[in-house]
Parts: structure tokens; sequence; C-alpha cells
């Protein structure tokens, strides 16, 4: 019997698991669904897709046996992204500045008609923030 799959969880590793959480909640509305008292590991709500983070140190005490990760660069994000889909980029993008993003890429109209832009949160994280693709 092949077994189901699902894609359940999303997690980044970050500086401050508890400011990260605060930024998304404040620049995206999305709900905080718990950080542990440790400030170790933290979720938001985002749909049936749990995005969560850890801090470095969590991740280091479970990854650095294995080899270890790259550290978050100041200079450039990590080659990963969070994508956020809205029907309004631009008003969506302006909200994660003011709540302390730094724009990355302007919003960009595709030629499939879908509208990109890019910001940077927390630890540098790459946050895409696209409207929907539209299907035929």
């Amino acid at each position: 019997m092949t077994p189901t799959i699902s894609l359940g969880y999303t997690i980044f590793y970050v500086d401050d698991v508890e400011a990260t959480v605060r930024f998304f909640v404040a620049a995206f509305g999305l709900e905080q669904r718990f950080v542990t008292p440790e400030n170790d590991y933290g979720e938001v709500e985002t749909g049936p897709t749990t995005l969560a983070f850890v801090s470095l140190e969590l991740a280091k005490s479970n990854l650095d046996a294995a080899g270890g990760f790259l550290l978050p660069d100041d200079a450039r994000p990590a080659p990963a992204s969070i994508t956020l889909v809205t029907s309004d980029v631009a008003n969506t993008v302006e909200g994660a500045i003011a709540a302390g993003a730094r724009g990355y890429v302007d919003p960009t109209l595709k030629p499939w008609g879908q509208t990109v832009a890019y910001v940077l949160g927390p630890s540098n994280l790459l946050i895409e923030i696209a409207s929907p693709v539209e299907t035929p």
C-alpha cells in the first residue's frame, strides 16, 4: 500500500523566533498559532500548511551531527522563499515594509499575467508576494 503524503510544515531557521512570528502577524495579518516558552520554535496559521520558524540554536542542536546547515547571510537571502498569495501585491508590499521588511524586488507583471514582488523579512528571509496565477 502506498502511503499518503502531504506537505504539513515549511520551517525556516531564524535568529529570533518570537520577533519573526510577530513580523508575520503585523506584516501580513497571519494568526500566531504559538511560540514555545524557550523562543526556539513558533508557528503562524497559513491554511493547510503550517509556516514555522526554528531558532538557529535549536537547528544547530538538531543538525550539527549531520553536517549542519548554511547560516543566514546579511548580504543575500537563502535560495528559498516564502510565497504569500494576495489579490493586492502593491499594498501587501507596503504593509510588509511598514512592519519592518526591506524591499528587494519591486512588483513586476510577469508574461503569464501574475504580479510578483519580493521583500526581505527577519533573518533575511526572502518573501515573495504574488497575485494568484490565472489558469485557463
